[in-house]
């Protein structure tokens, strides 16, 4: 079978191959009767446009790298979709990489991002990228930076205040008379736990009278969460706490359901509290109490500040843009 070519459009629409480019790439400069010519011809022969030889002369890639902590994380999940959306809307492919947390993957992927010449690259960083990432703006592929534990001021980023969250989740806990509250989850990696646990402690230490239970987990899963209740249930009873304050709704959904399989009430006993508010902390046997982050919100504007910069480098500013976490209570904590 012959593949068409922009010269046989050309030539089916009595055009010049020059006015068939403008076409696609610049329909403004074509009158619309000789568009149509053009259009009418590429659907008669199927002609399929060829983007990556069109990208190796420009010796660009249109594509977008994007580079997350953990695409199982549902929290993940929705800041790609937010990308997705308007990269969708600007014709982008959207290439993503799970760094696992692991800086040796997340490394990996920035070589292959920089390999394949990408306009840009979206990241949540995990280790020390700071000189990766100069070098791949340096060489023509810009970044902007996604929920950050630090801020880099050469680098627009989006970000969700951690510290907010932390503090909203324990002081809705202290306010419905609950004291002894123990923290699941992991306490160094990713280091915006590390920040909604400080902030859970200050705002205990604010009141005066609660106190936080640490139990770190190496990871933010259900299985995490259920063997974090475990452990605290293993106490002789005095010592239970009587809430909980999880790490994620993947920890908290664990926590409910060894909760439940031992017959401790939830909330009458024990209280739980999640974070990100997911589609299922709403679902959950008992509908879970959670942080919301406007996780598909922060992959739109991320997404956005990244093409406003590849479209013209020249024009664009850093930006930081921080979001604010929202409480939703549900009968986990409230009854």
């Amino acid at each position: 079978m012959t593949v068409a070519q922009v010269r046989d459009v050309a030539a089916r629409a009595g055009v010049s191959p020059a006015t068939v480019s403008n076409a696609m790439n610049h329909p403004e400069k074509v009158s619309p009767r000789t568009l149509a010519r053009i259009r009418a011809a590429i659907d008669e022969l199927g002609y399929i446009r060829n983007d990556a030889a069109r990208q190796l002369r420009a010796g660009t890639n249109q594509a977008i790298g994007m580079l997350l902590h953990d695409i199982a994380n549902p929290f993940f999940t929705d800041v790609a979709g937010g990308v997705e959306d308007v990269l969708l809307a600007g014709q982008r492919p959207l290439i993503l990489g799970n760094s696992s947390q692991d800086a040796r993957r997340e490394t990996t992927y920035l070589d292959l991002f920089e390999q394949q010449r990408m306009s840009g690259v979206l990241i949540a960083p995990v280790g020390d990228v700071l000189g990766r990432l100069r070098r791949l703006r340096d060489r023509g592929t810009h970044v902007v930076l996604v929920h950050p534990t630090t801020r880099a001021d050469e680098f627009s980023s989006v970000a969700i205040d951690d510290q907010m969250g932390g503090r909203i989740a324990t002081e809705h806990l202290l306010e419905s008379g609950r004291r002894r509250i123990a923290f699941i989850g992991p306490t160094a990696n990713p280091a915006q736990i590390g920040h909604r646990l400080a902030a859970a402690r200050t705002a205990v230490k604010a009141d005066g009278s609660g106190e936080i239970v640490l139990v770190a987990t190496d990871t933010m899963s259900a299985a995490a969460g259920g063997s974090g209740a475990e452990q605290l249930l293993a106490l002789p009873t005095k010592q239970h706490p009587d809430a909980i304050f999880a790490a994620n709704d993947l920890v908290a959904l664990g926590v409910l359901q060894a909760l439940t399989v031992r017959g401790v009430k939830v909330p009458d006993d024990i209280a739980i509290i999640g974070y990100d508010d997911t589609d299922f902390a709403a679902s959950a046997a008992i509908p879970l109490s959670s942080v919301r982050q406007p996780a598909r919100t922060m992959g739109s504007i991320a997404a956005s500040l990244l093409l406003d910069v590849v479209a013209d480098p020249a024009a664009s500013r850093v930006q930081h843009i921080t979001l604010q976490p929202e409480l939703v209570v549900r009968r986990s904590t409230s009854g």
